[in-house]
């Protein structure tokens, strides 16, 4: 197991012991939450799934052999947490109804049993269109998905936990993108990761807005929230407005510009729904993600105002910086292209585990 890396040139170390426990620490969020939490002086505990034996990667954190779906493996690593981030999903949309649910109520368990504030990634799949285009954490939660339904009752459990005496925070934001984000609409519909950026796709309809949120924005929000937990009601939901593209071209115009500064010359184009619906059949990954088209097809875009309330400003990384590091990291760019650019924090200089969680 490694250490915590008490040489970090983190700008906010206190004496006061600070450990949380990341689910999913192998993935885009958990694993940028996990690591600027340990760059602000946590101790973190990362769990993740593997033989025993695997080499625990030497980043300052310390990795946890285990299972989000083993109740007993997430309340012994949760012993002594002040957080548990639950950042962990069934990867490629599948099993939703088999798998997300229990990790959330074995994550409950363990909070509820250590005293620990259980942090939460939220989504936007909870509301439905009765609800768009501005939404803010106290919109009705009608979807009129099967996973907008699972996250409603996920969020349901979490805060029939906090009348029991938990504490949660939850942060909803629009579509990832970033340097290691994993999977997610840019690095999957809009450009090809690992190779250079000849055309941008569009899944959006003509015109229609669309809400995208920088990975390393959305934790950094989260470490300020977790900074703030003891002022916060037991249940806690915030809005990210993120990043706005209002008619649905800025985020191609801002791929554009990054990709001609760098020699090339990318061509927009549709994305091919026509292709994703013939091949869906044989493909869970795609059936689930035509299911989830509405939001491509309807504007919805989230208020930030009760984050600025509390944080004074909402973490922002401006569009063609995040966009050059979020091209830069998915190999889309040359290696020399912004180096380093990973984090809302600046580089950290360490290379992020590449097993799932």
């Amino acid at each position: 197991m490694a250490n915590t890396d008490t040489s970090s040139g983190a700008s906010l170390r206190t004496s006061i012991h600070r450990t949380a426990l990341v689910l999913g620490a192998t993935g885009g969020i958990g694993g940028e939450v996990a690591r600027q939490l340990r760059d602000d002086g946590w101790q973190v505990r990362a769990l993740r799934r593997g033989p025993a034996t695997a080499a625990a990667p030497d980043d300052g954190m310390t990795w946890l052999q285990g299972d989000a779906m083993n109740r007993a493996d997430v309340r012994q690593a949760a012993e002594g947490c002040d957080a548990i981030v639950h950042a962990v999903n069934p990867p490629g949309y599948r099993r939703w109804a088999e798998l997300v649910l229990p990790m959330i109520d074995n994550s409950i368990a363990a909070a509820t049993a250590v005293g620990a504030t259980l942090v939460l990634p939220g989504t936007v799949y909870n509301y439905g269109p009765d609800a768009f285009p501005l939404v803010d954490e106290d919109a009705p939660q009608r979807p009129l998905t099967r996973k907008g339904a699972i996250r409603v009752e996920l969020e349901r459990r979490l805060r029939l936990a906090c009348d029991a005496g938990a504490r949660v925070i939850v942060v909803r934001a629009g579509d990832f993108f970033g340097p290691r984000a994993g999977n997610n609409w840019f690095s999957q519909g809009v450009v090809k990761p690992g190779q250079p950026v000849t055309a941008i796709g569009l899944p959006g309809d003509p015109g229609v807005g669309h809400q995208w949120s920088y990975l390393p924005d959305v934790a950094r929000t989260m470490v300020e929230l977790l900074d703030r937990r003891d002022a916060l009601p037991p249940f806690a939901a915030f809005h990210m407005a993120g990043h706005w593209d209002s008619d649905g071209m800025q985020m191609a115009a801002a791929i554009r510009r990054v990709v001609e500064r760098h020699g090339g010359r990318p061509k927009v184009r549709a994305f091919p729904w026509w292709l994703a619906r013939l091949a869906s059949p044989f493909v869970p990954t795609l059936r689930e993600l035509l299911e989830m088209r509405y939001l491509w097809r309807r504007p919805l875009r989230m208020r930030n105002d009760r984050l600025v309330a509390l944080l004074g400003q909402e973490p922002h990384t401006p569009l063609d910086e995040a966009v050059e590091a979020t091209l830069a990291g998915v190999g889309c760019l040359p290696a020399t292209a912004h180096p380093g650019a990973f984090s809302a924090r600046g580089p950290s200089g360490r290379s992020p585990a590449a097993e799932s969680a």
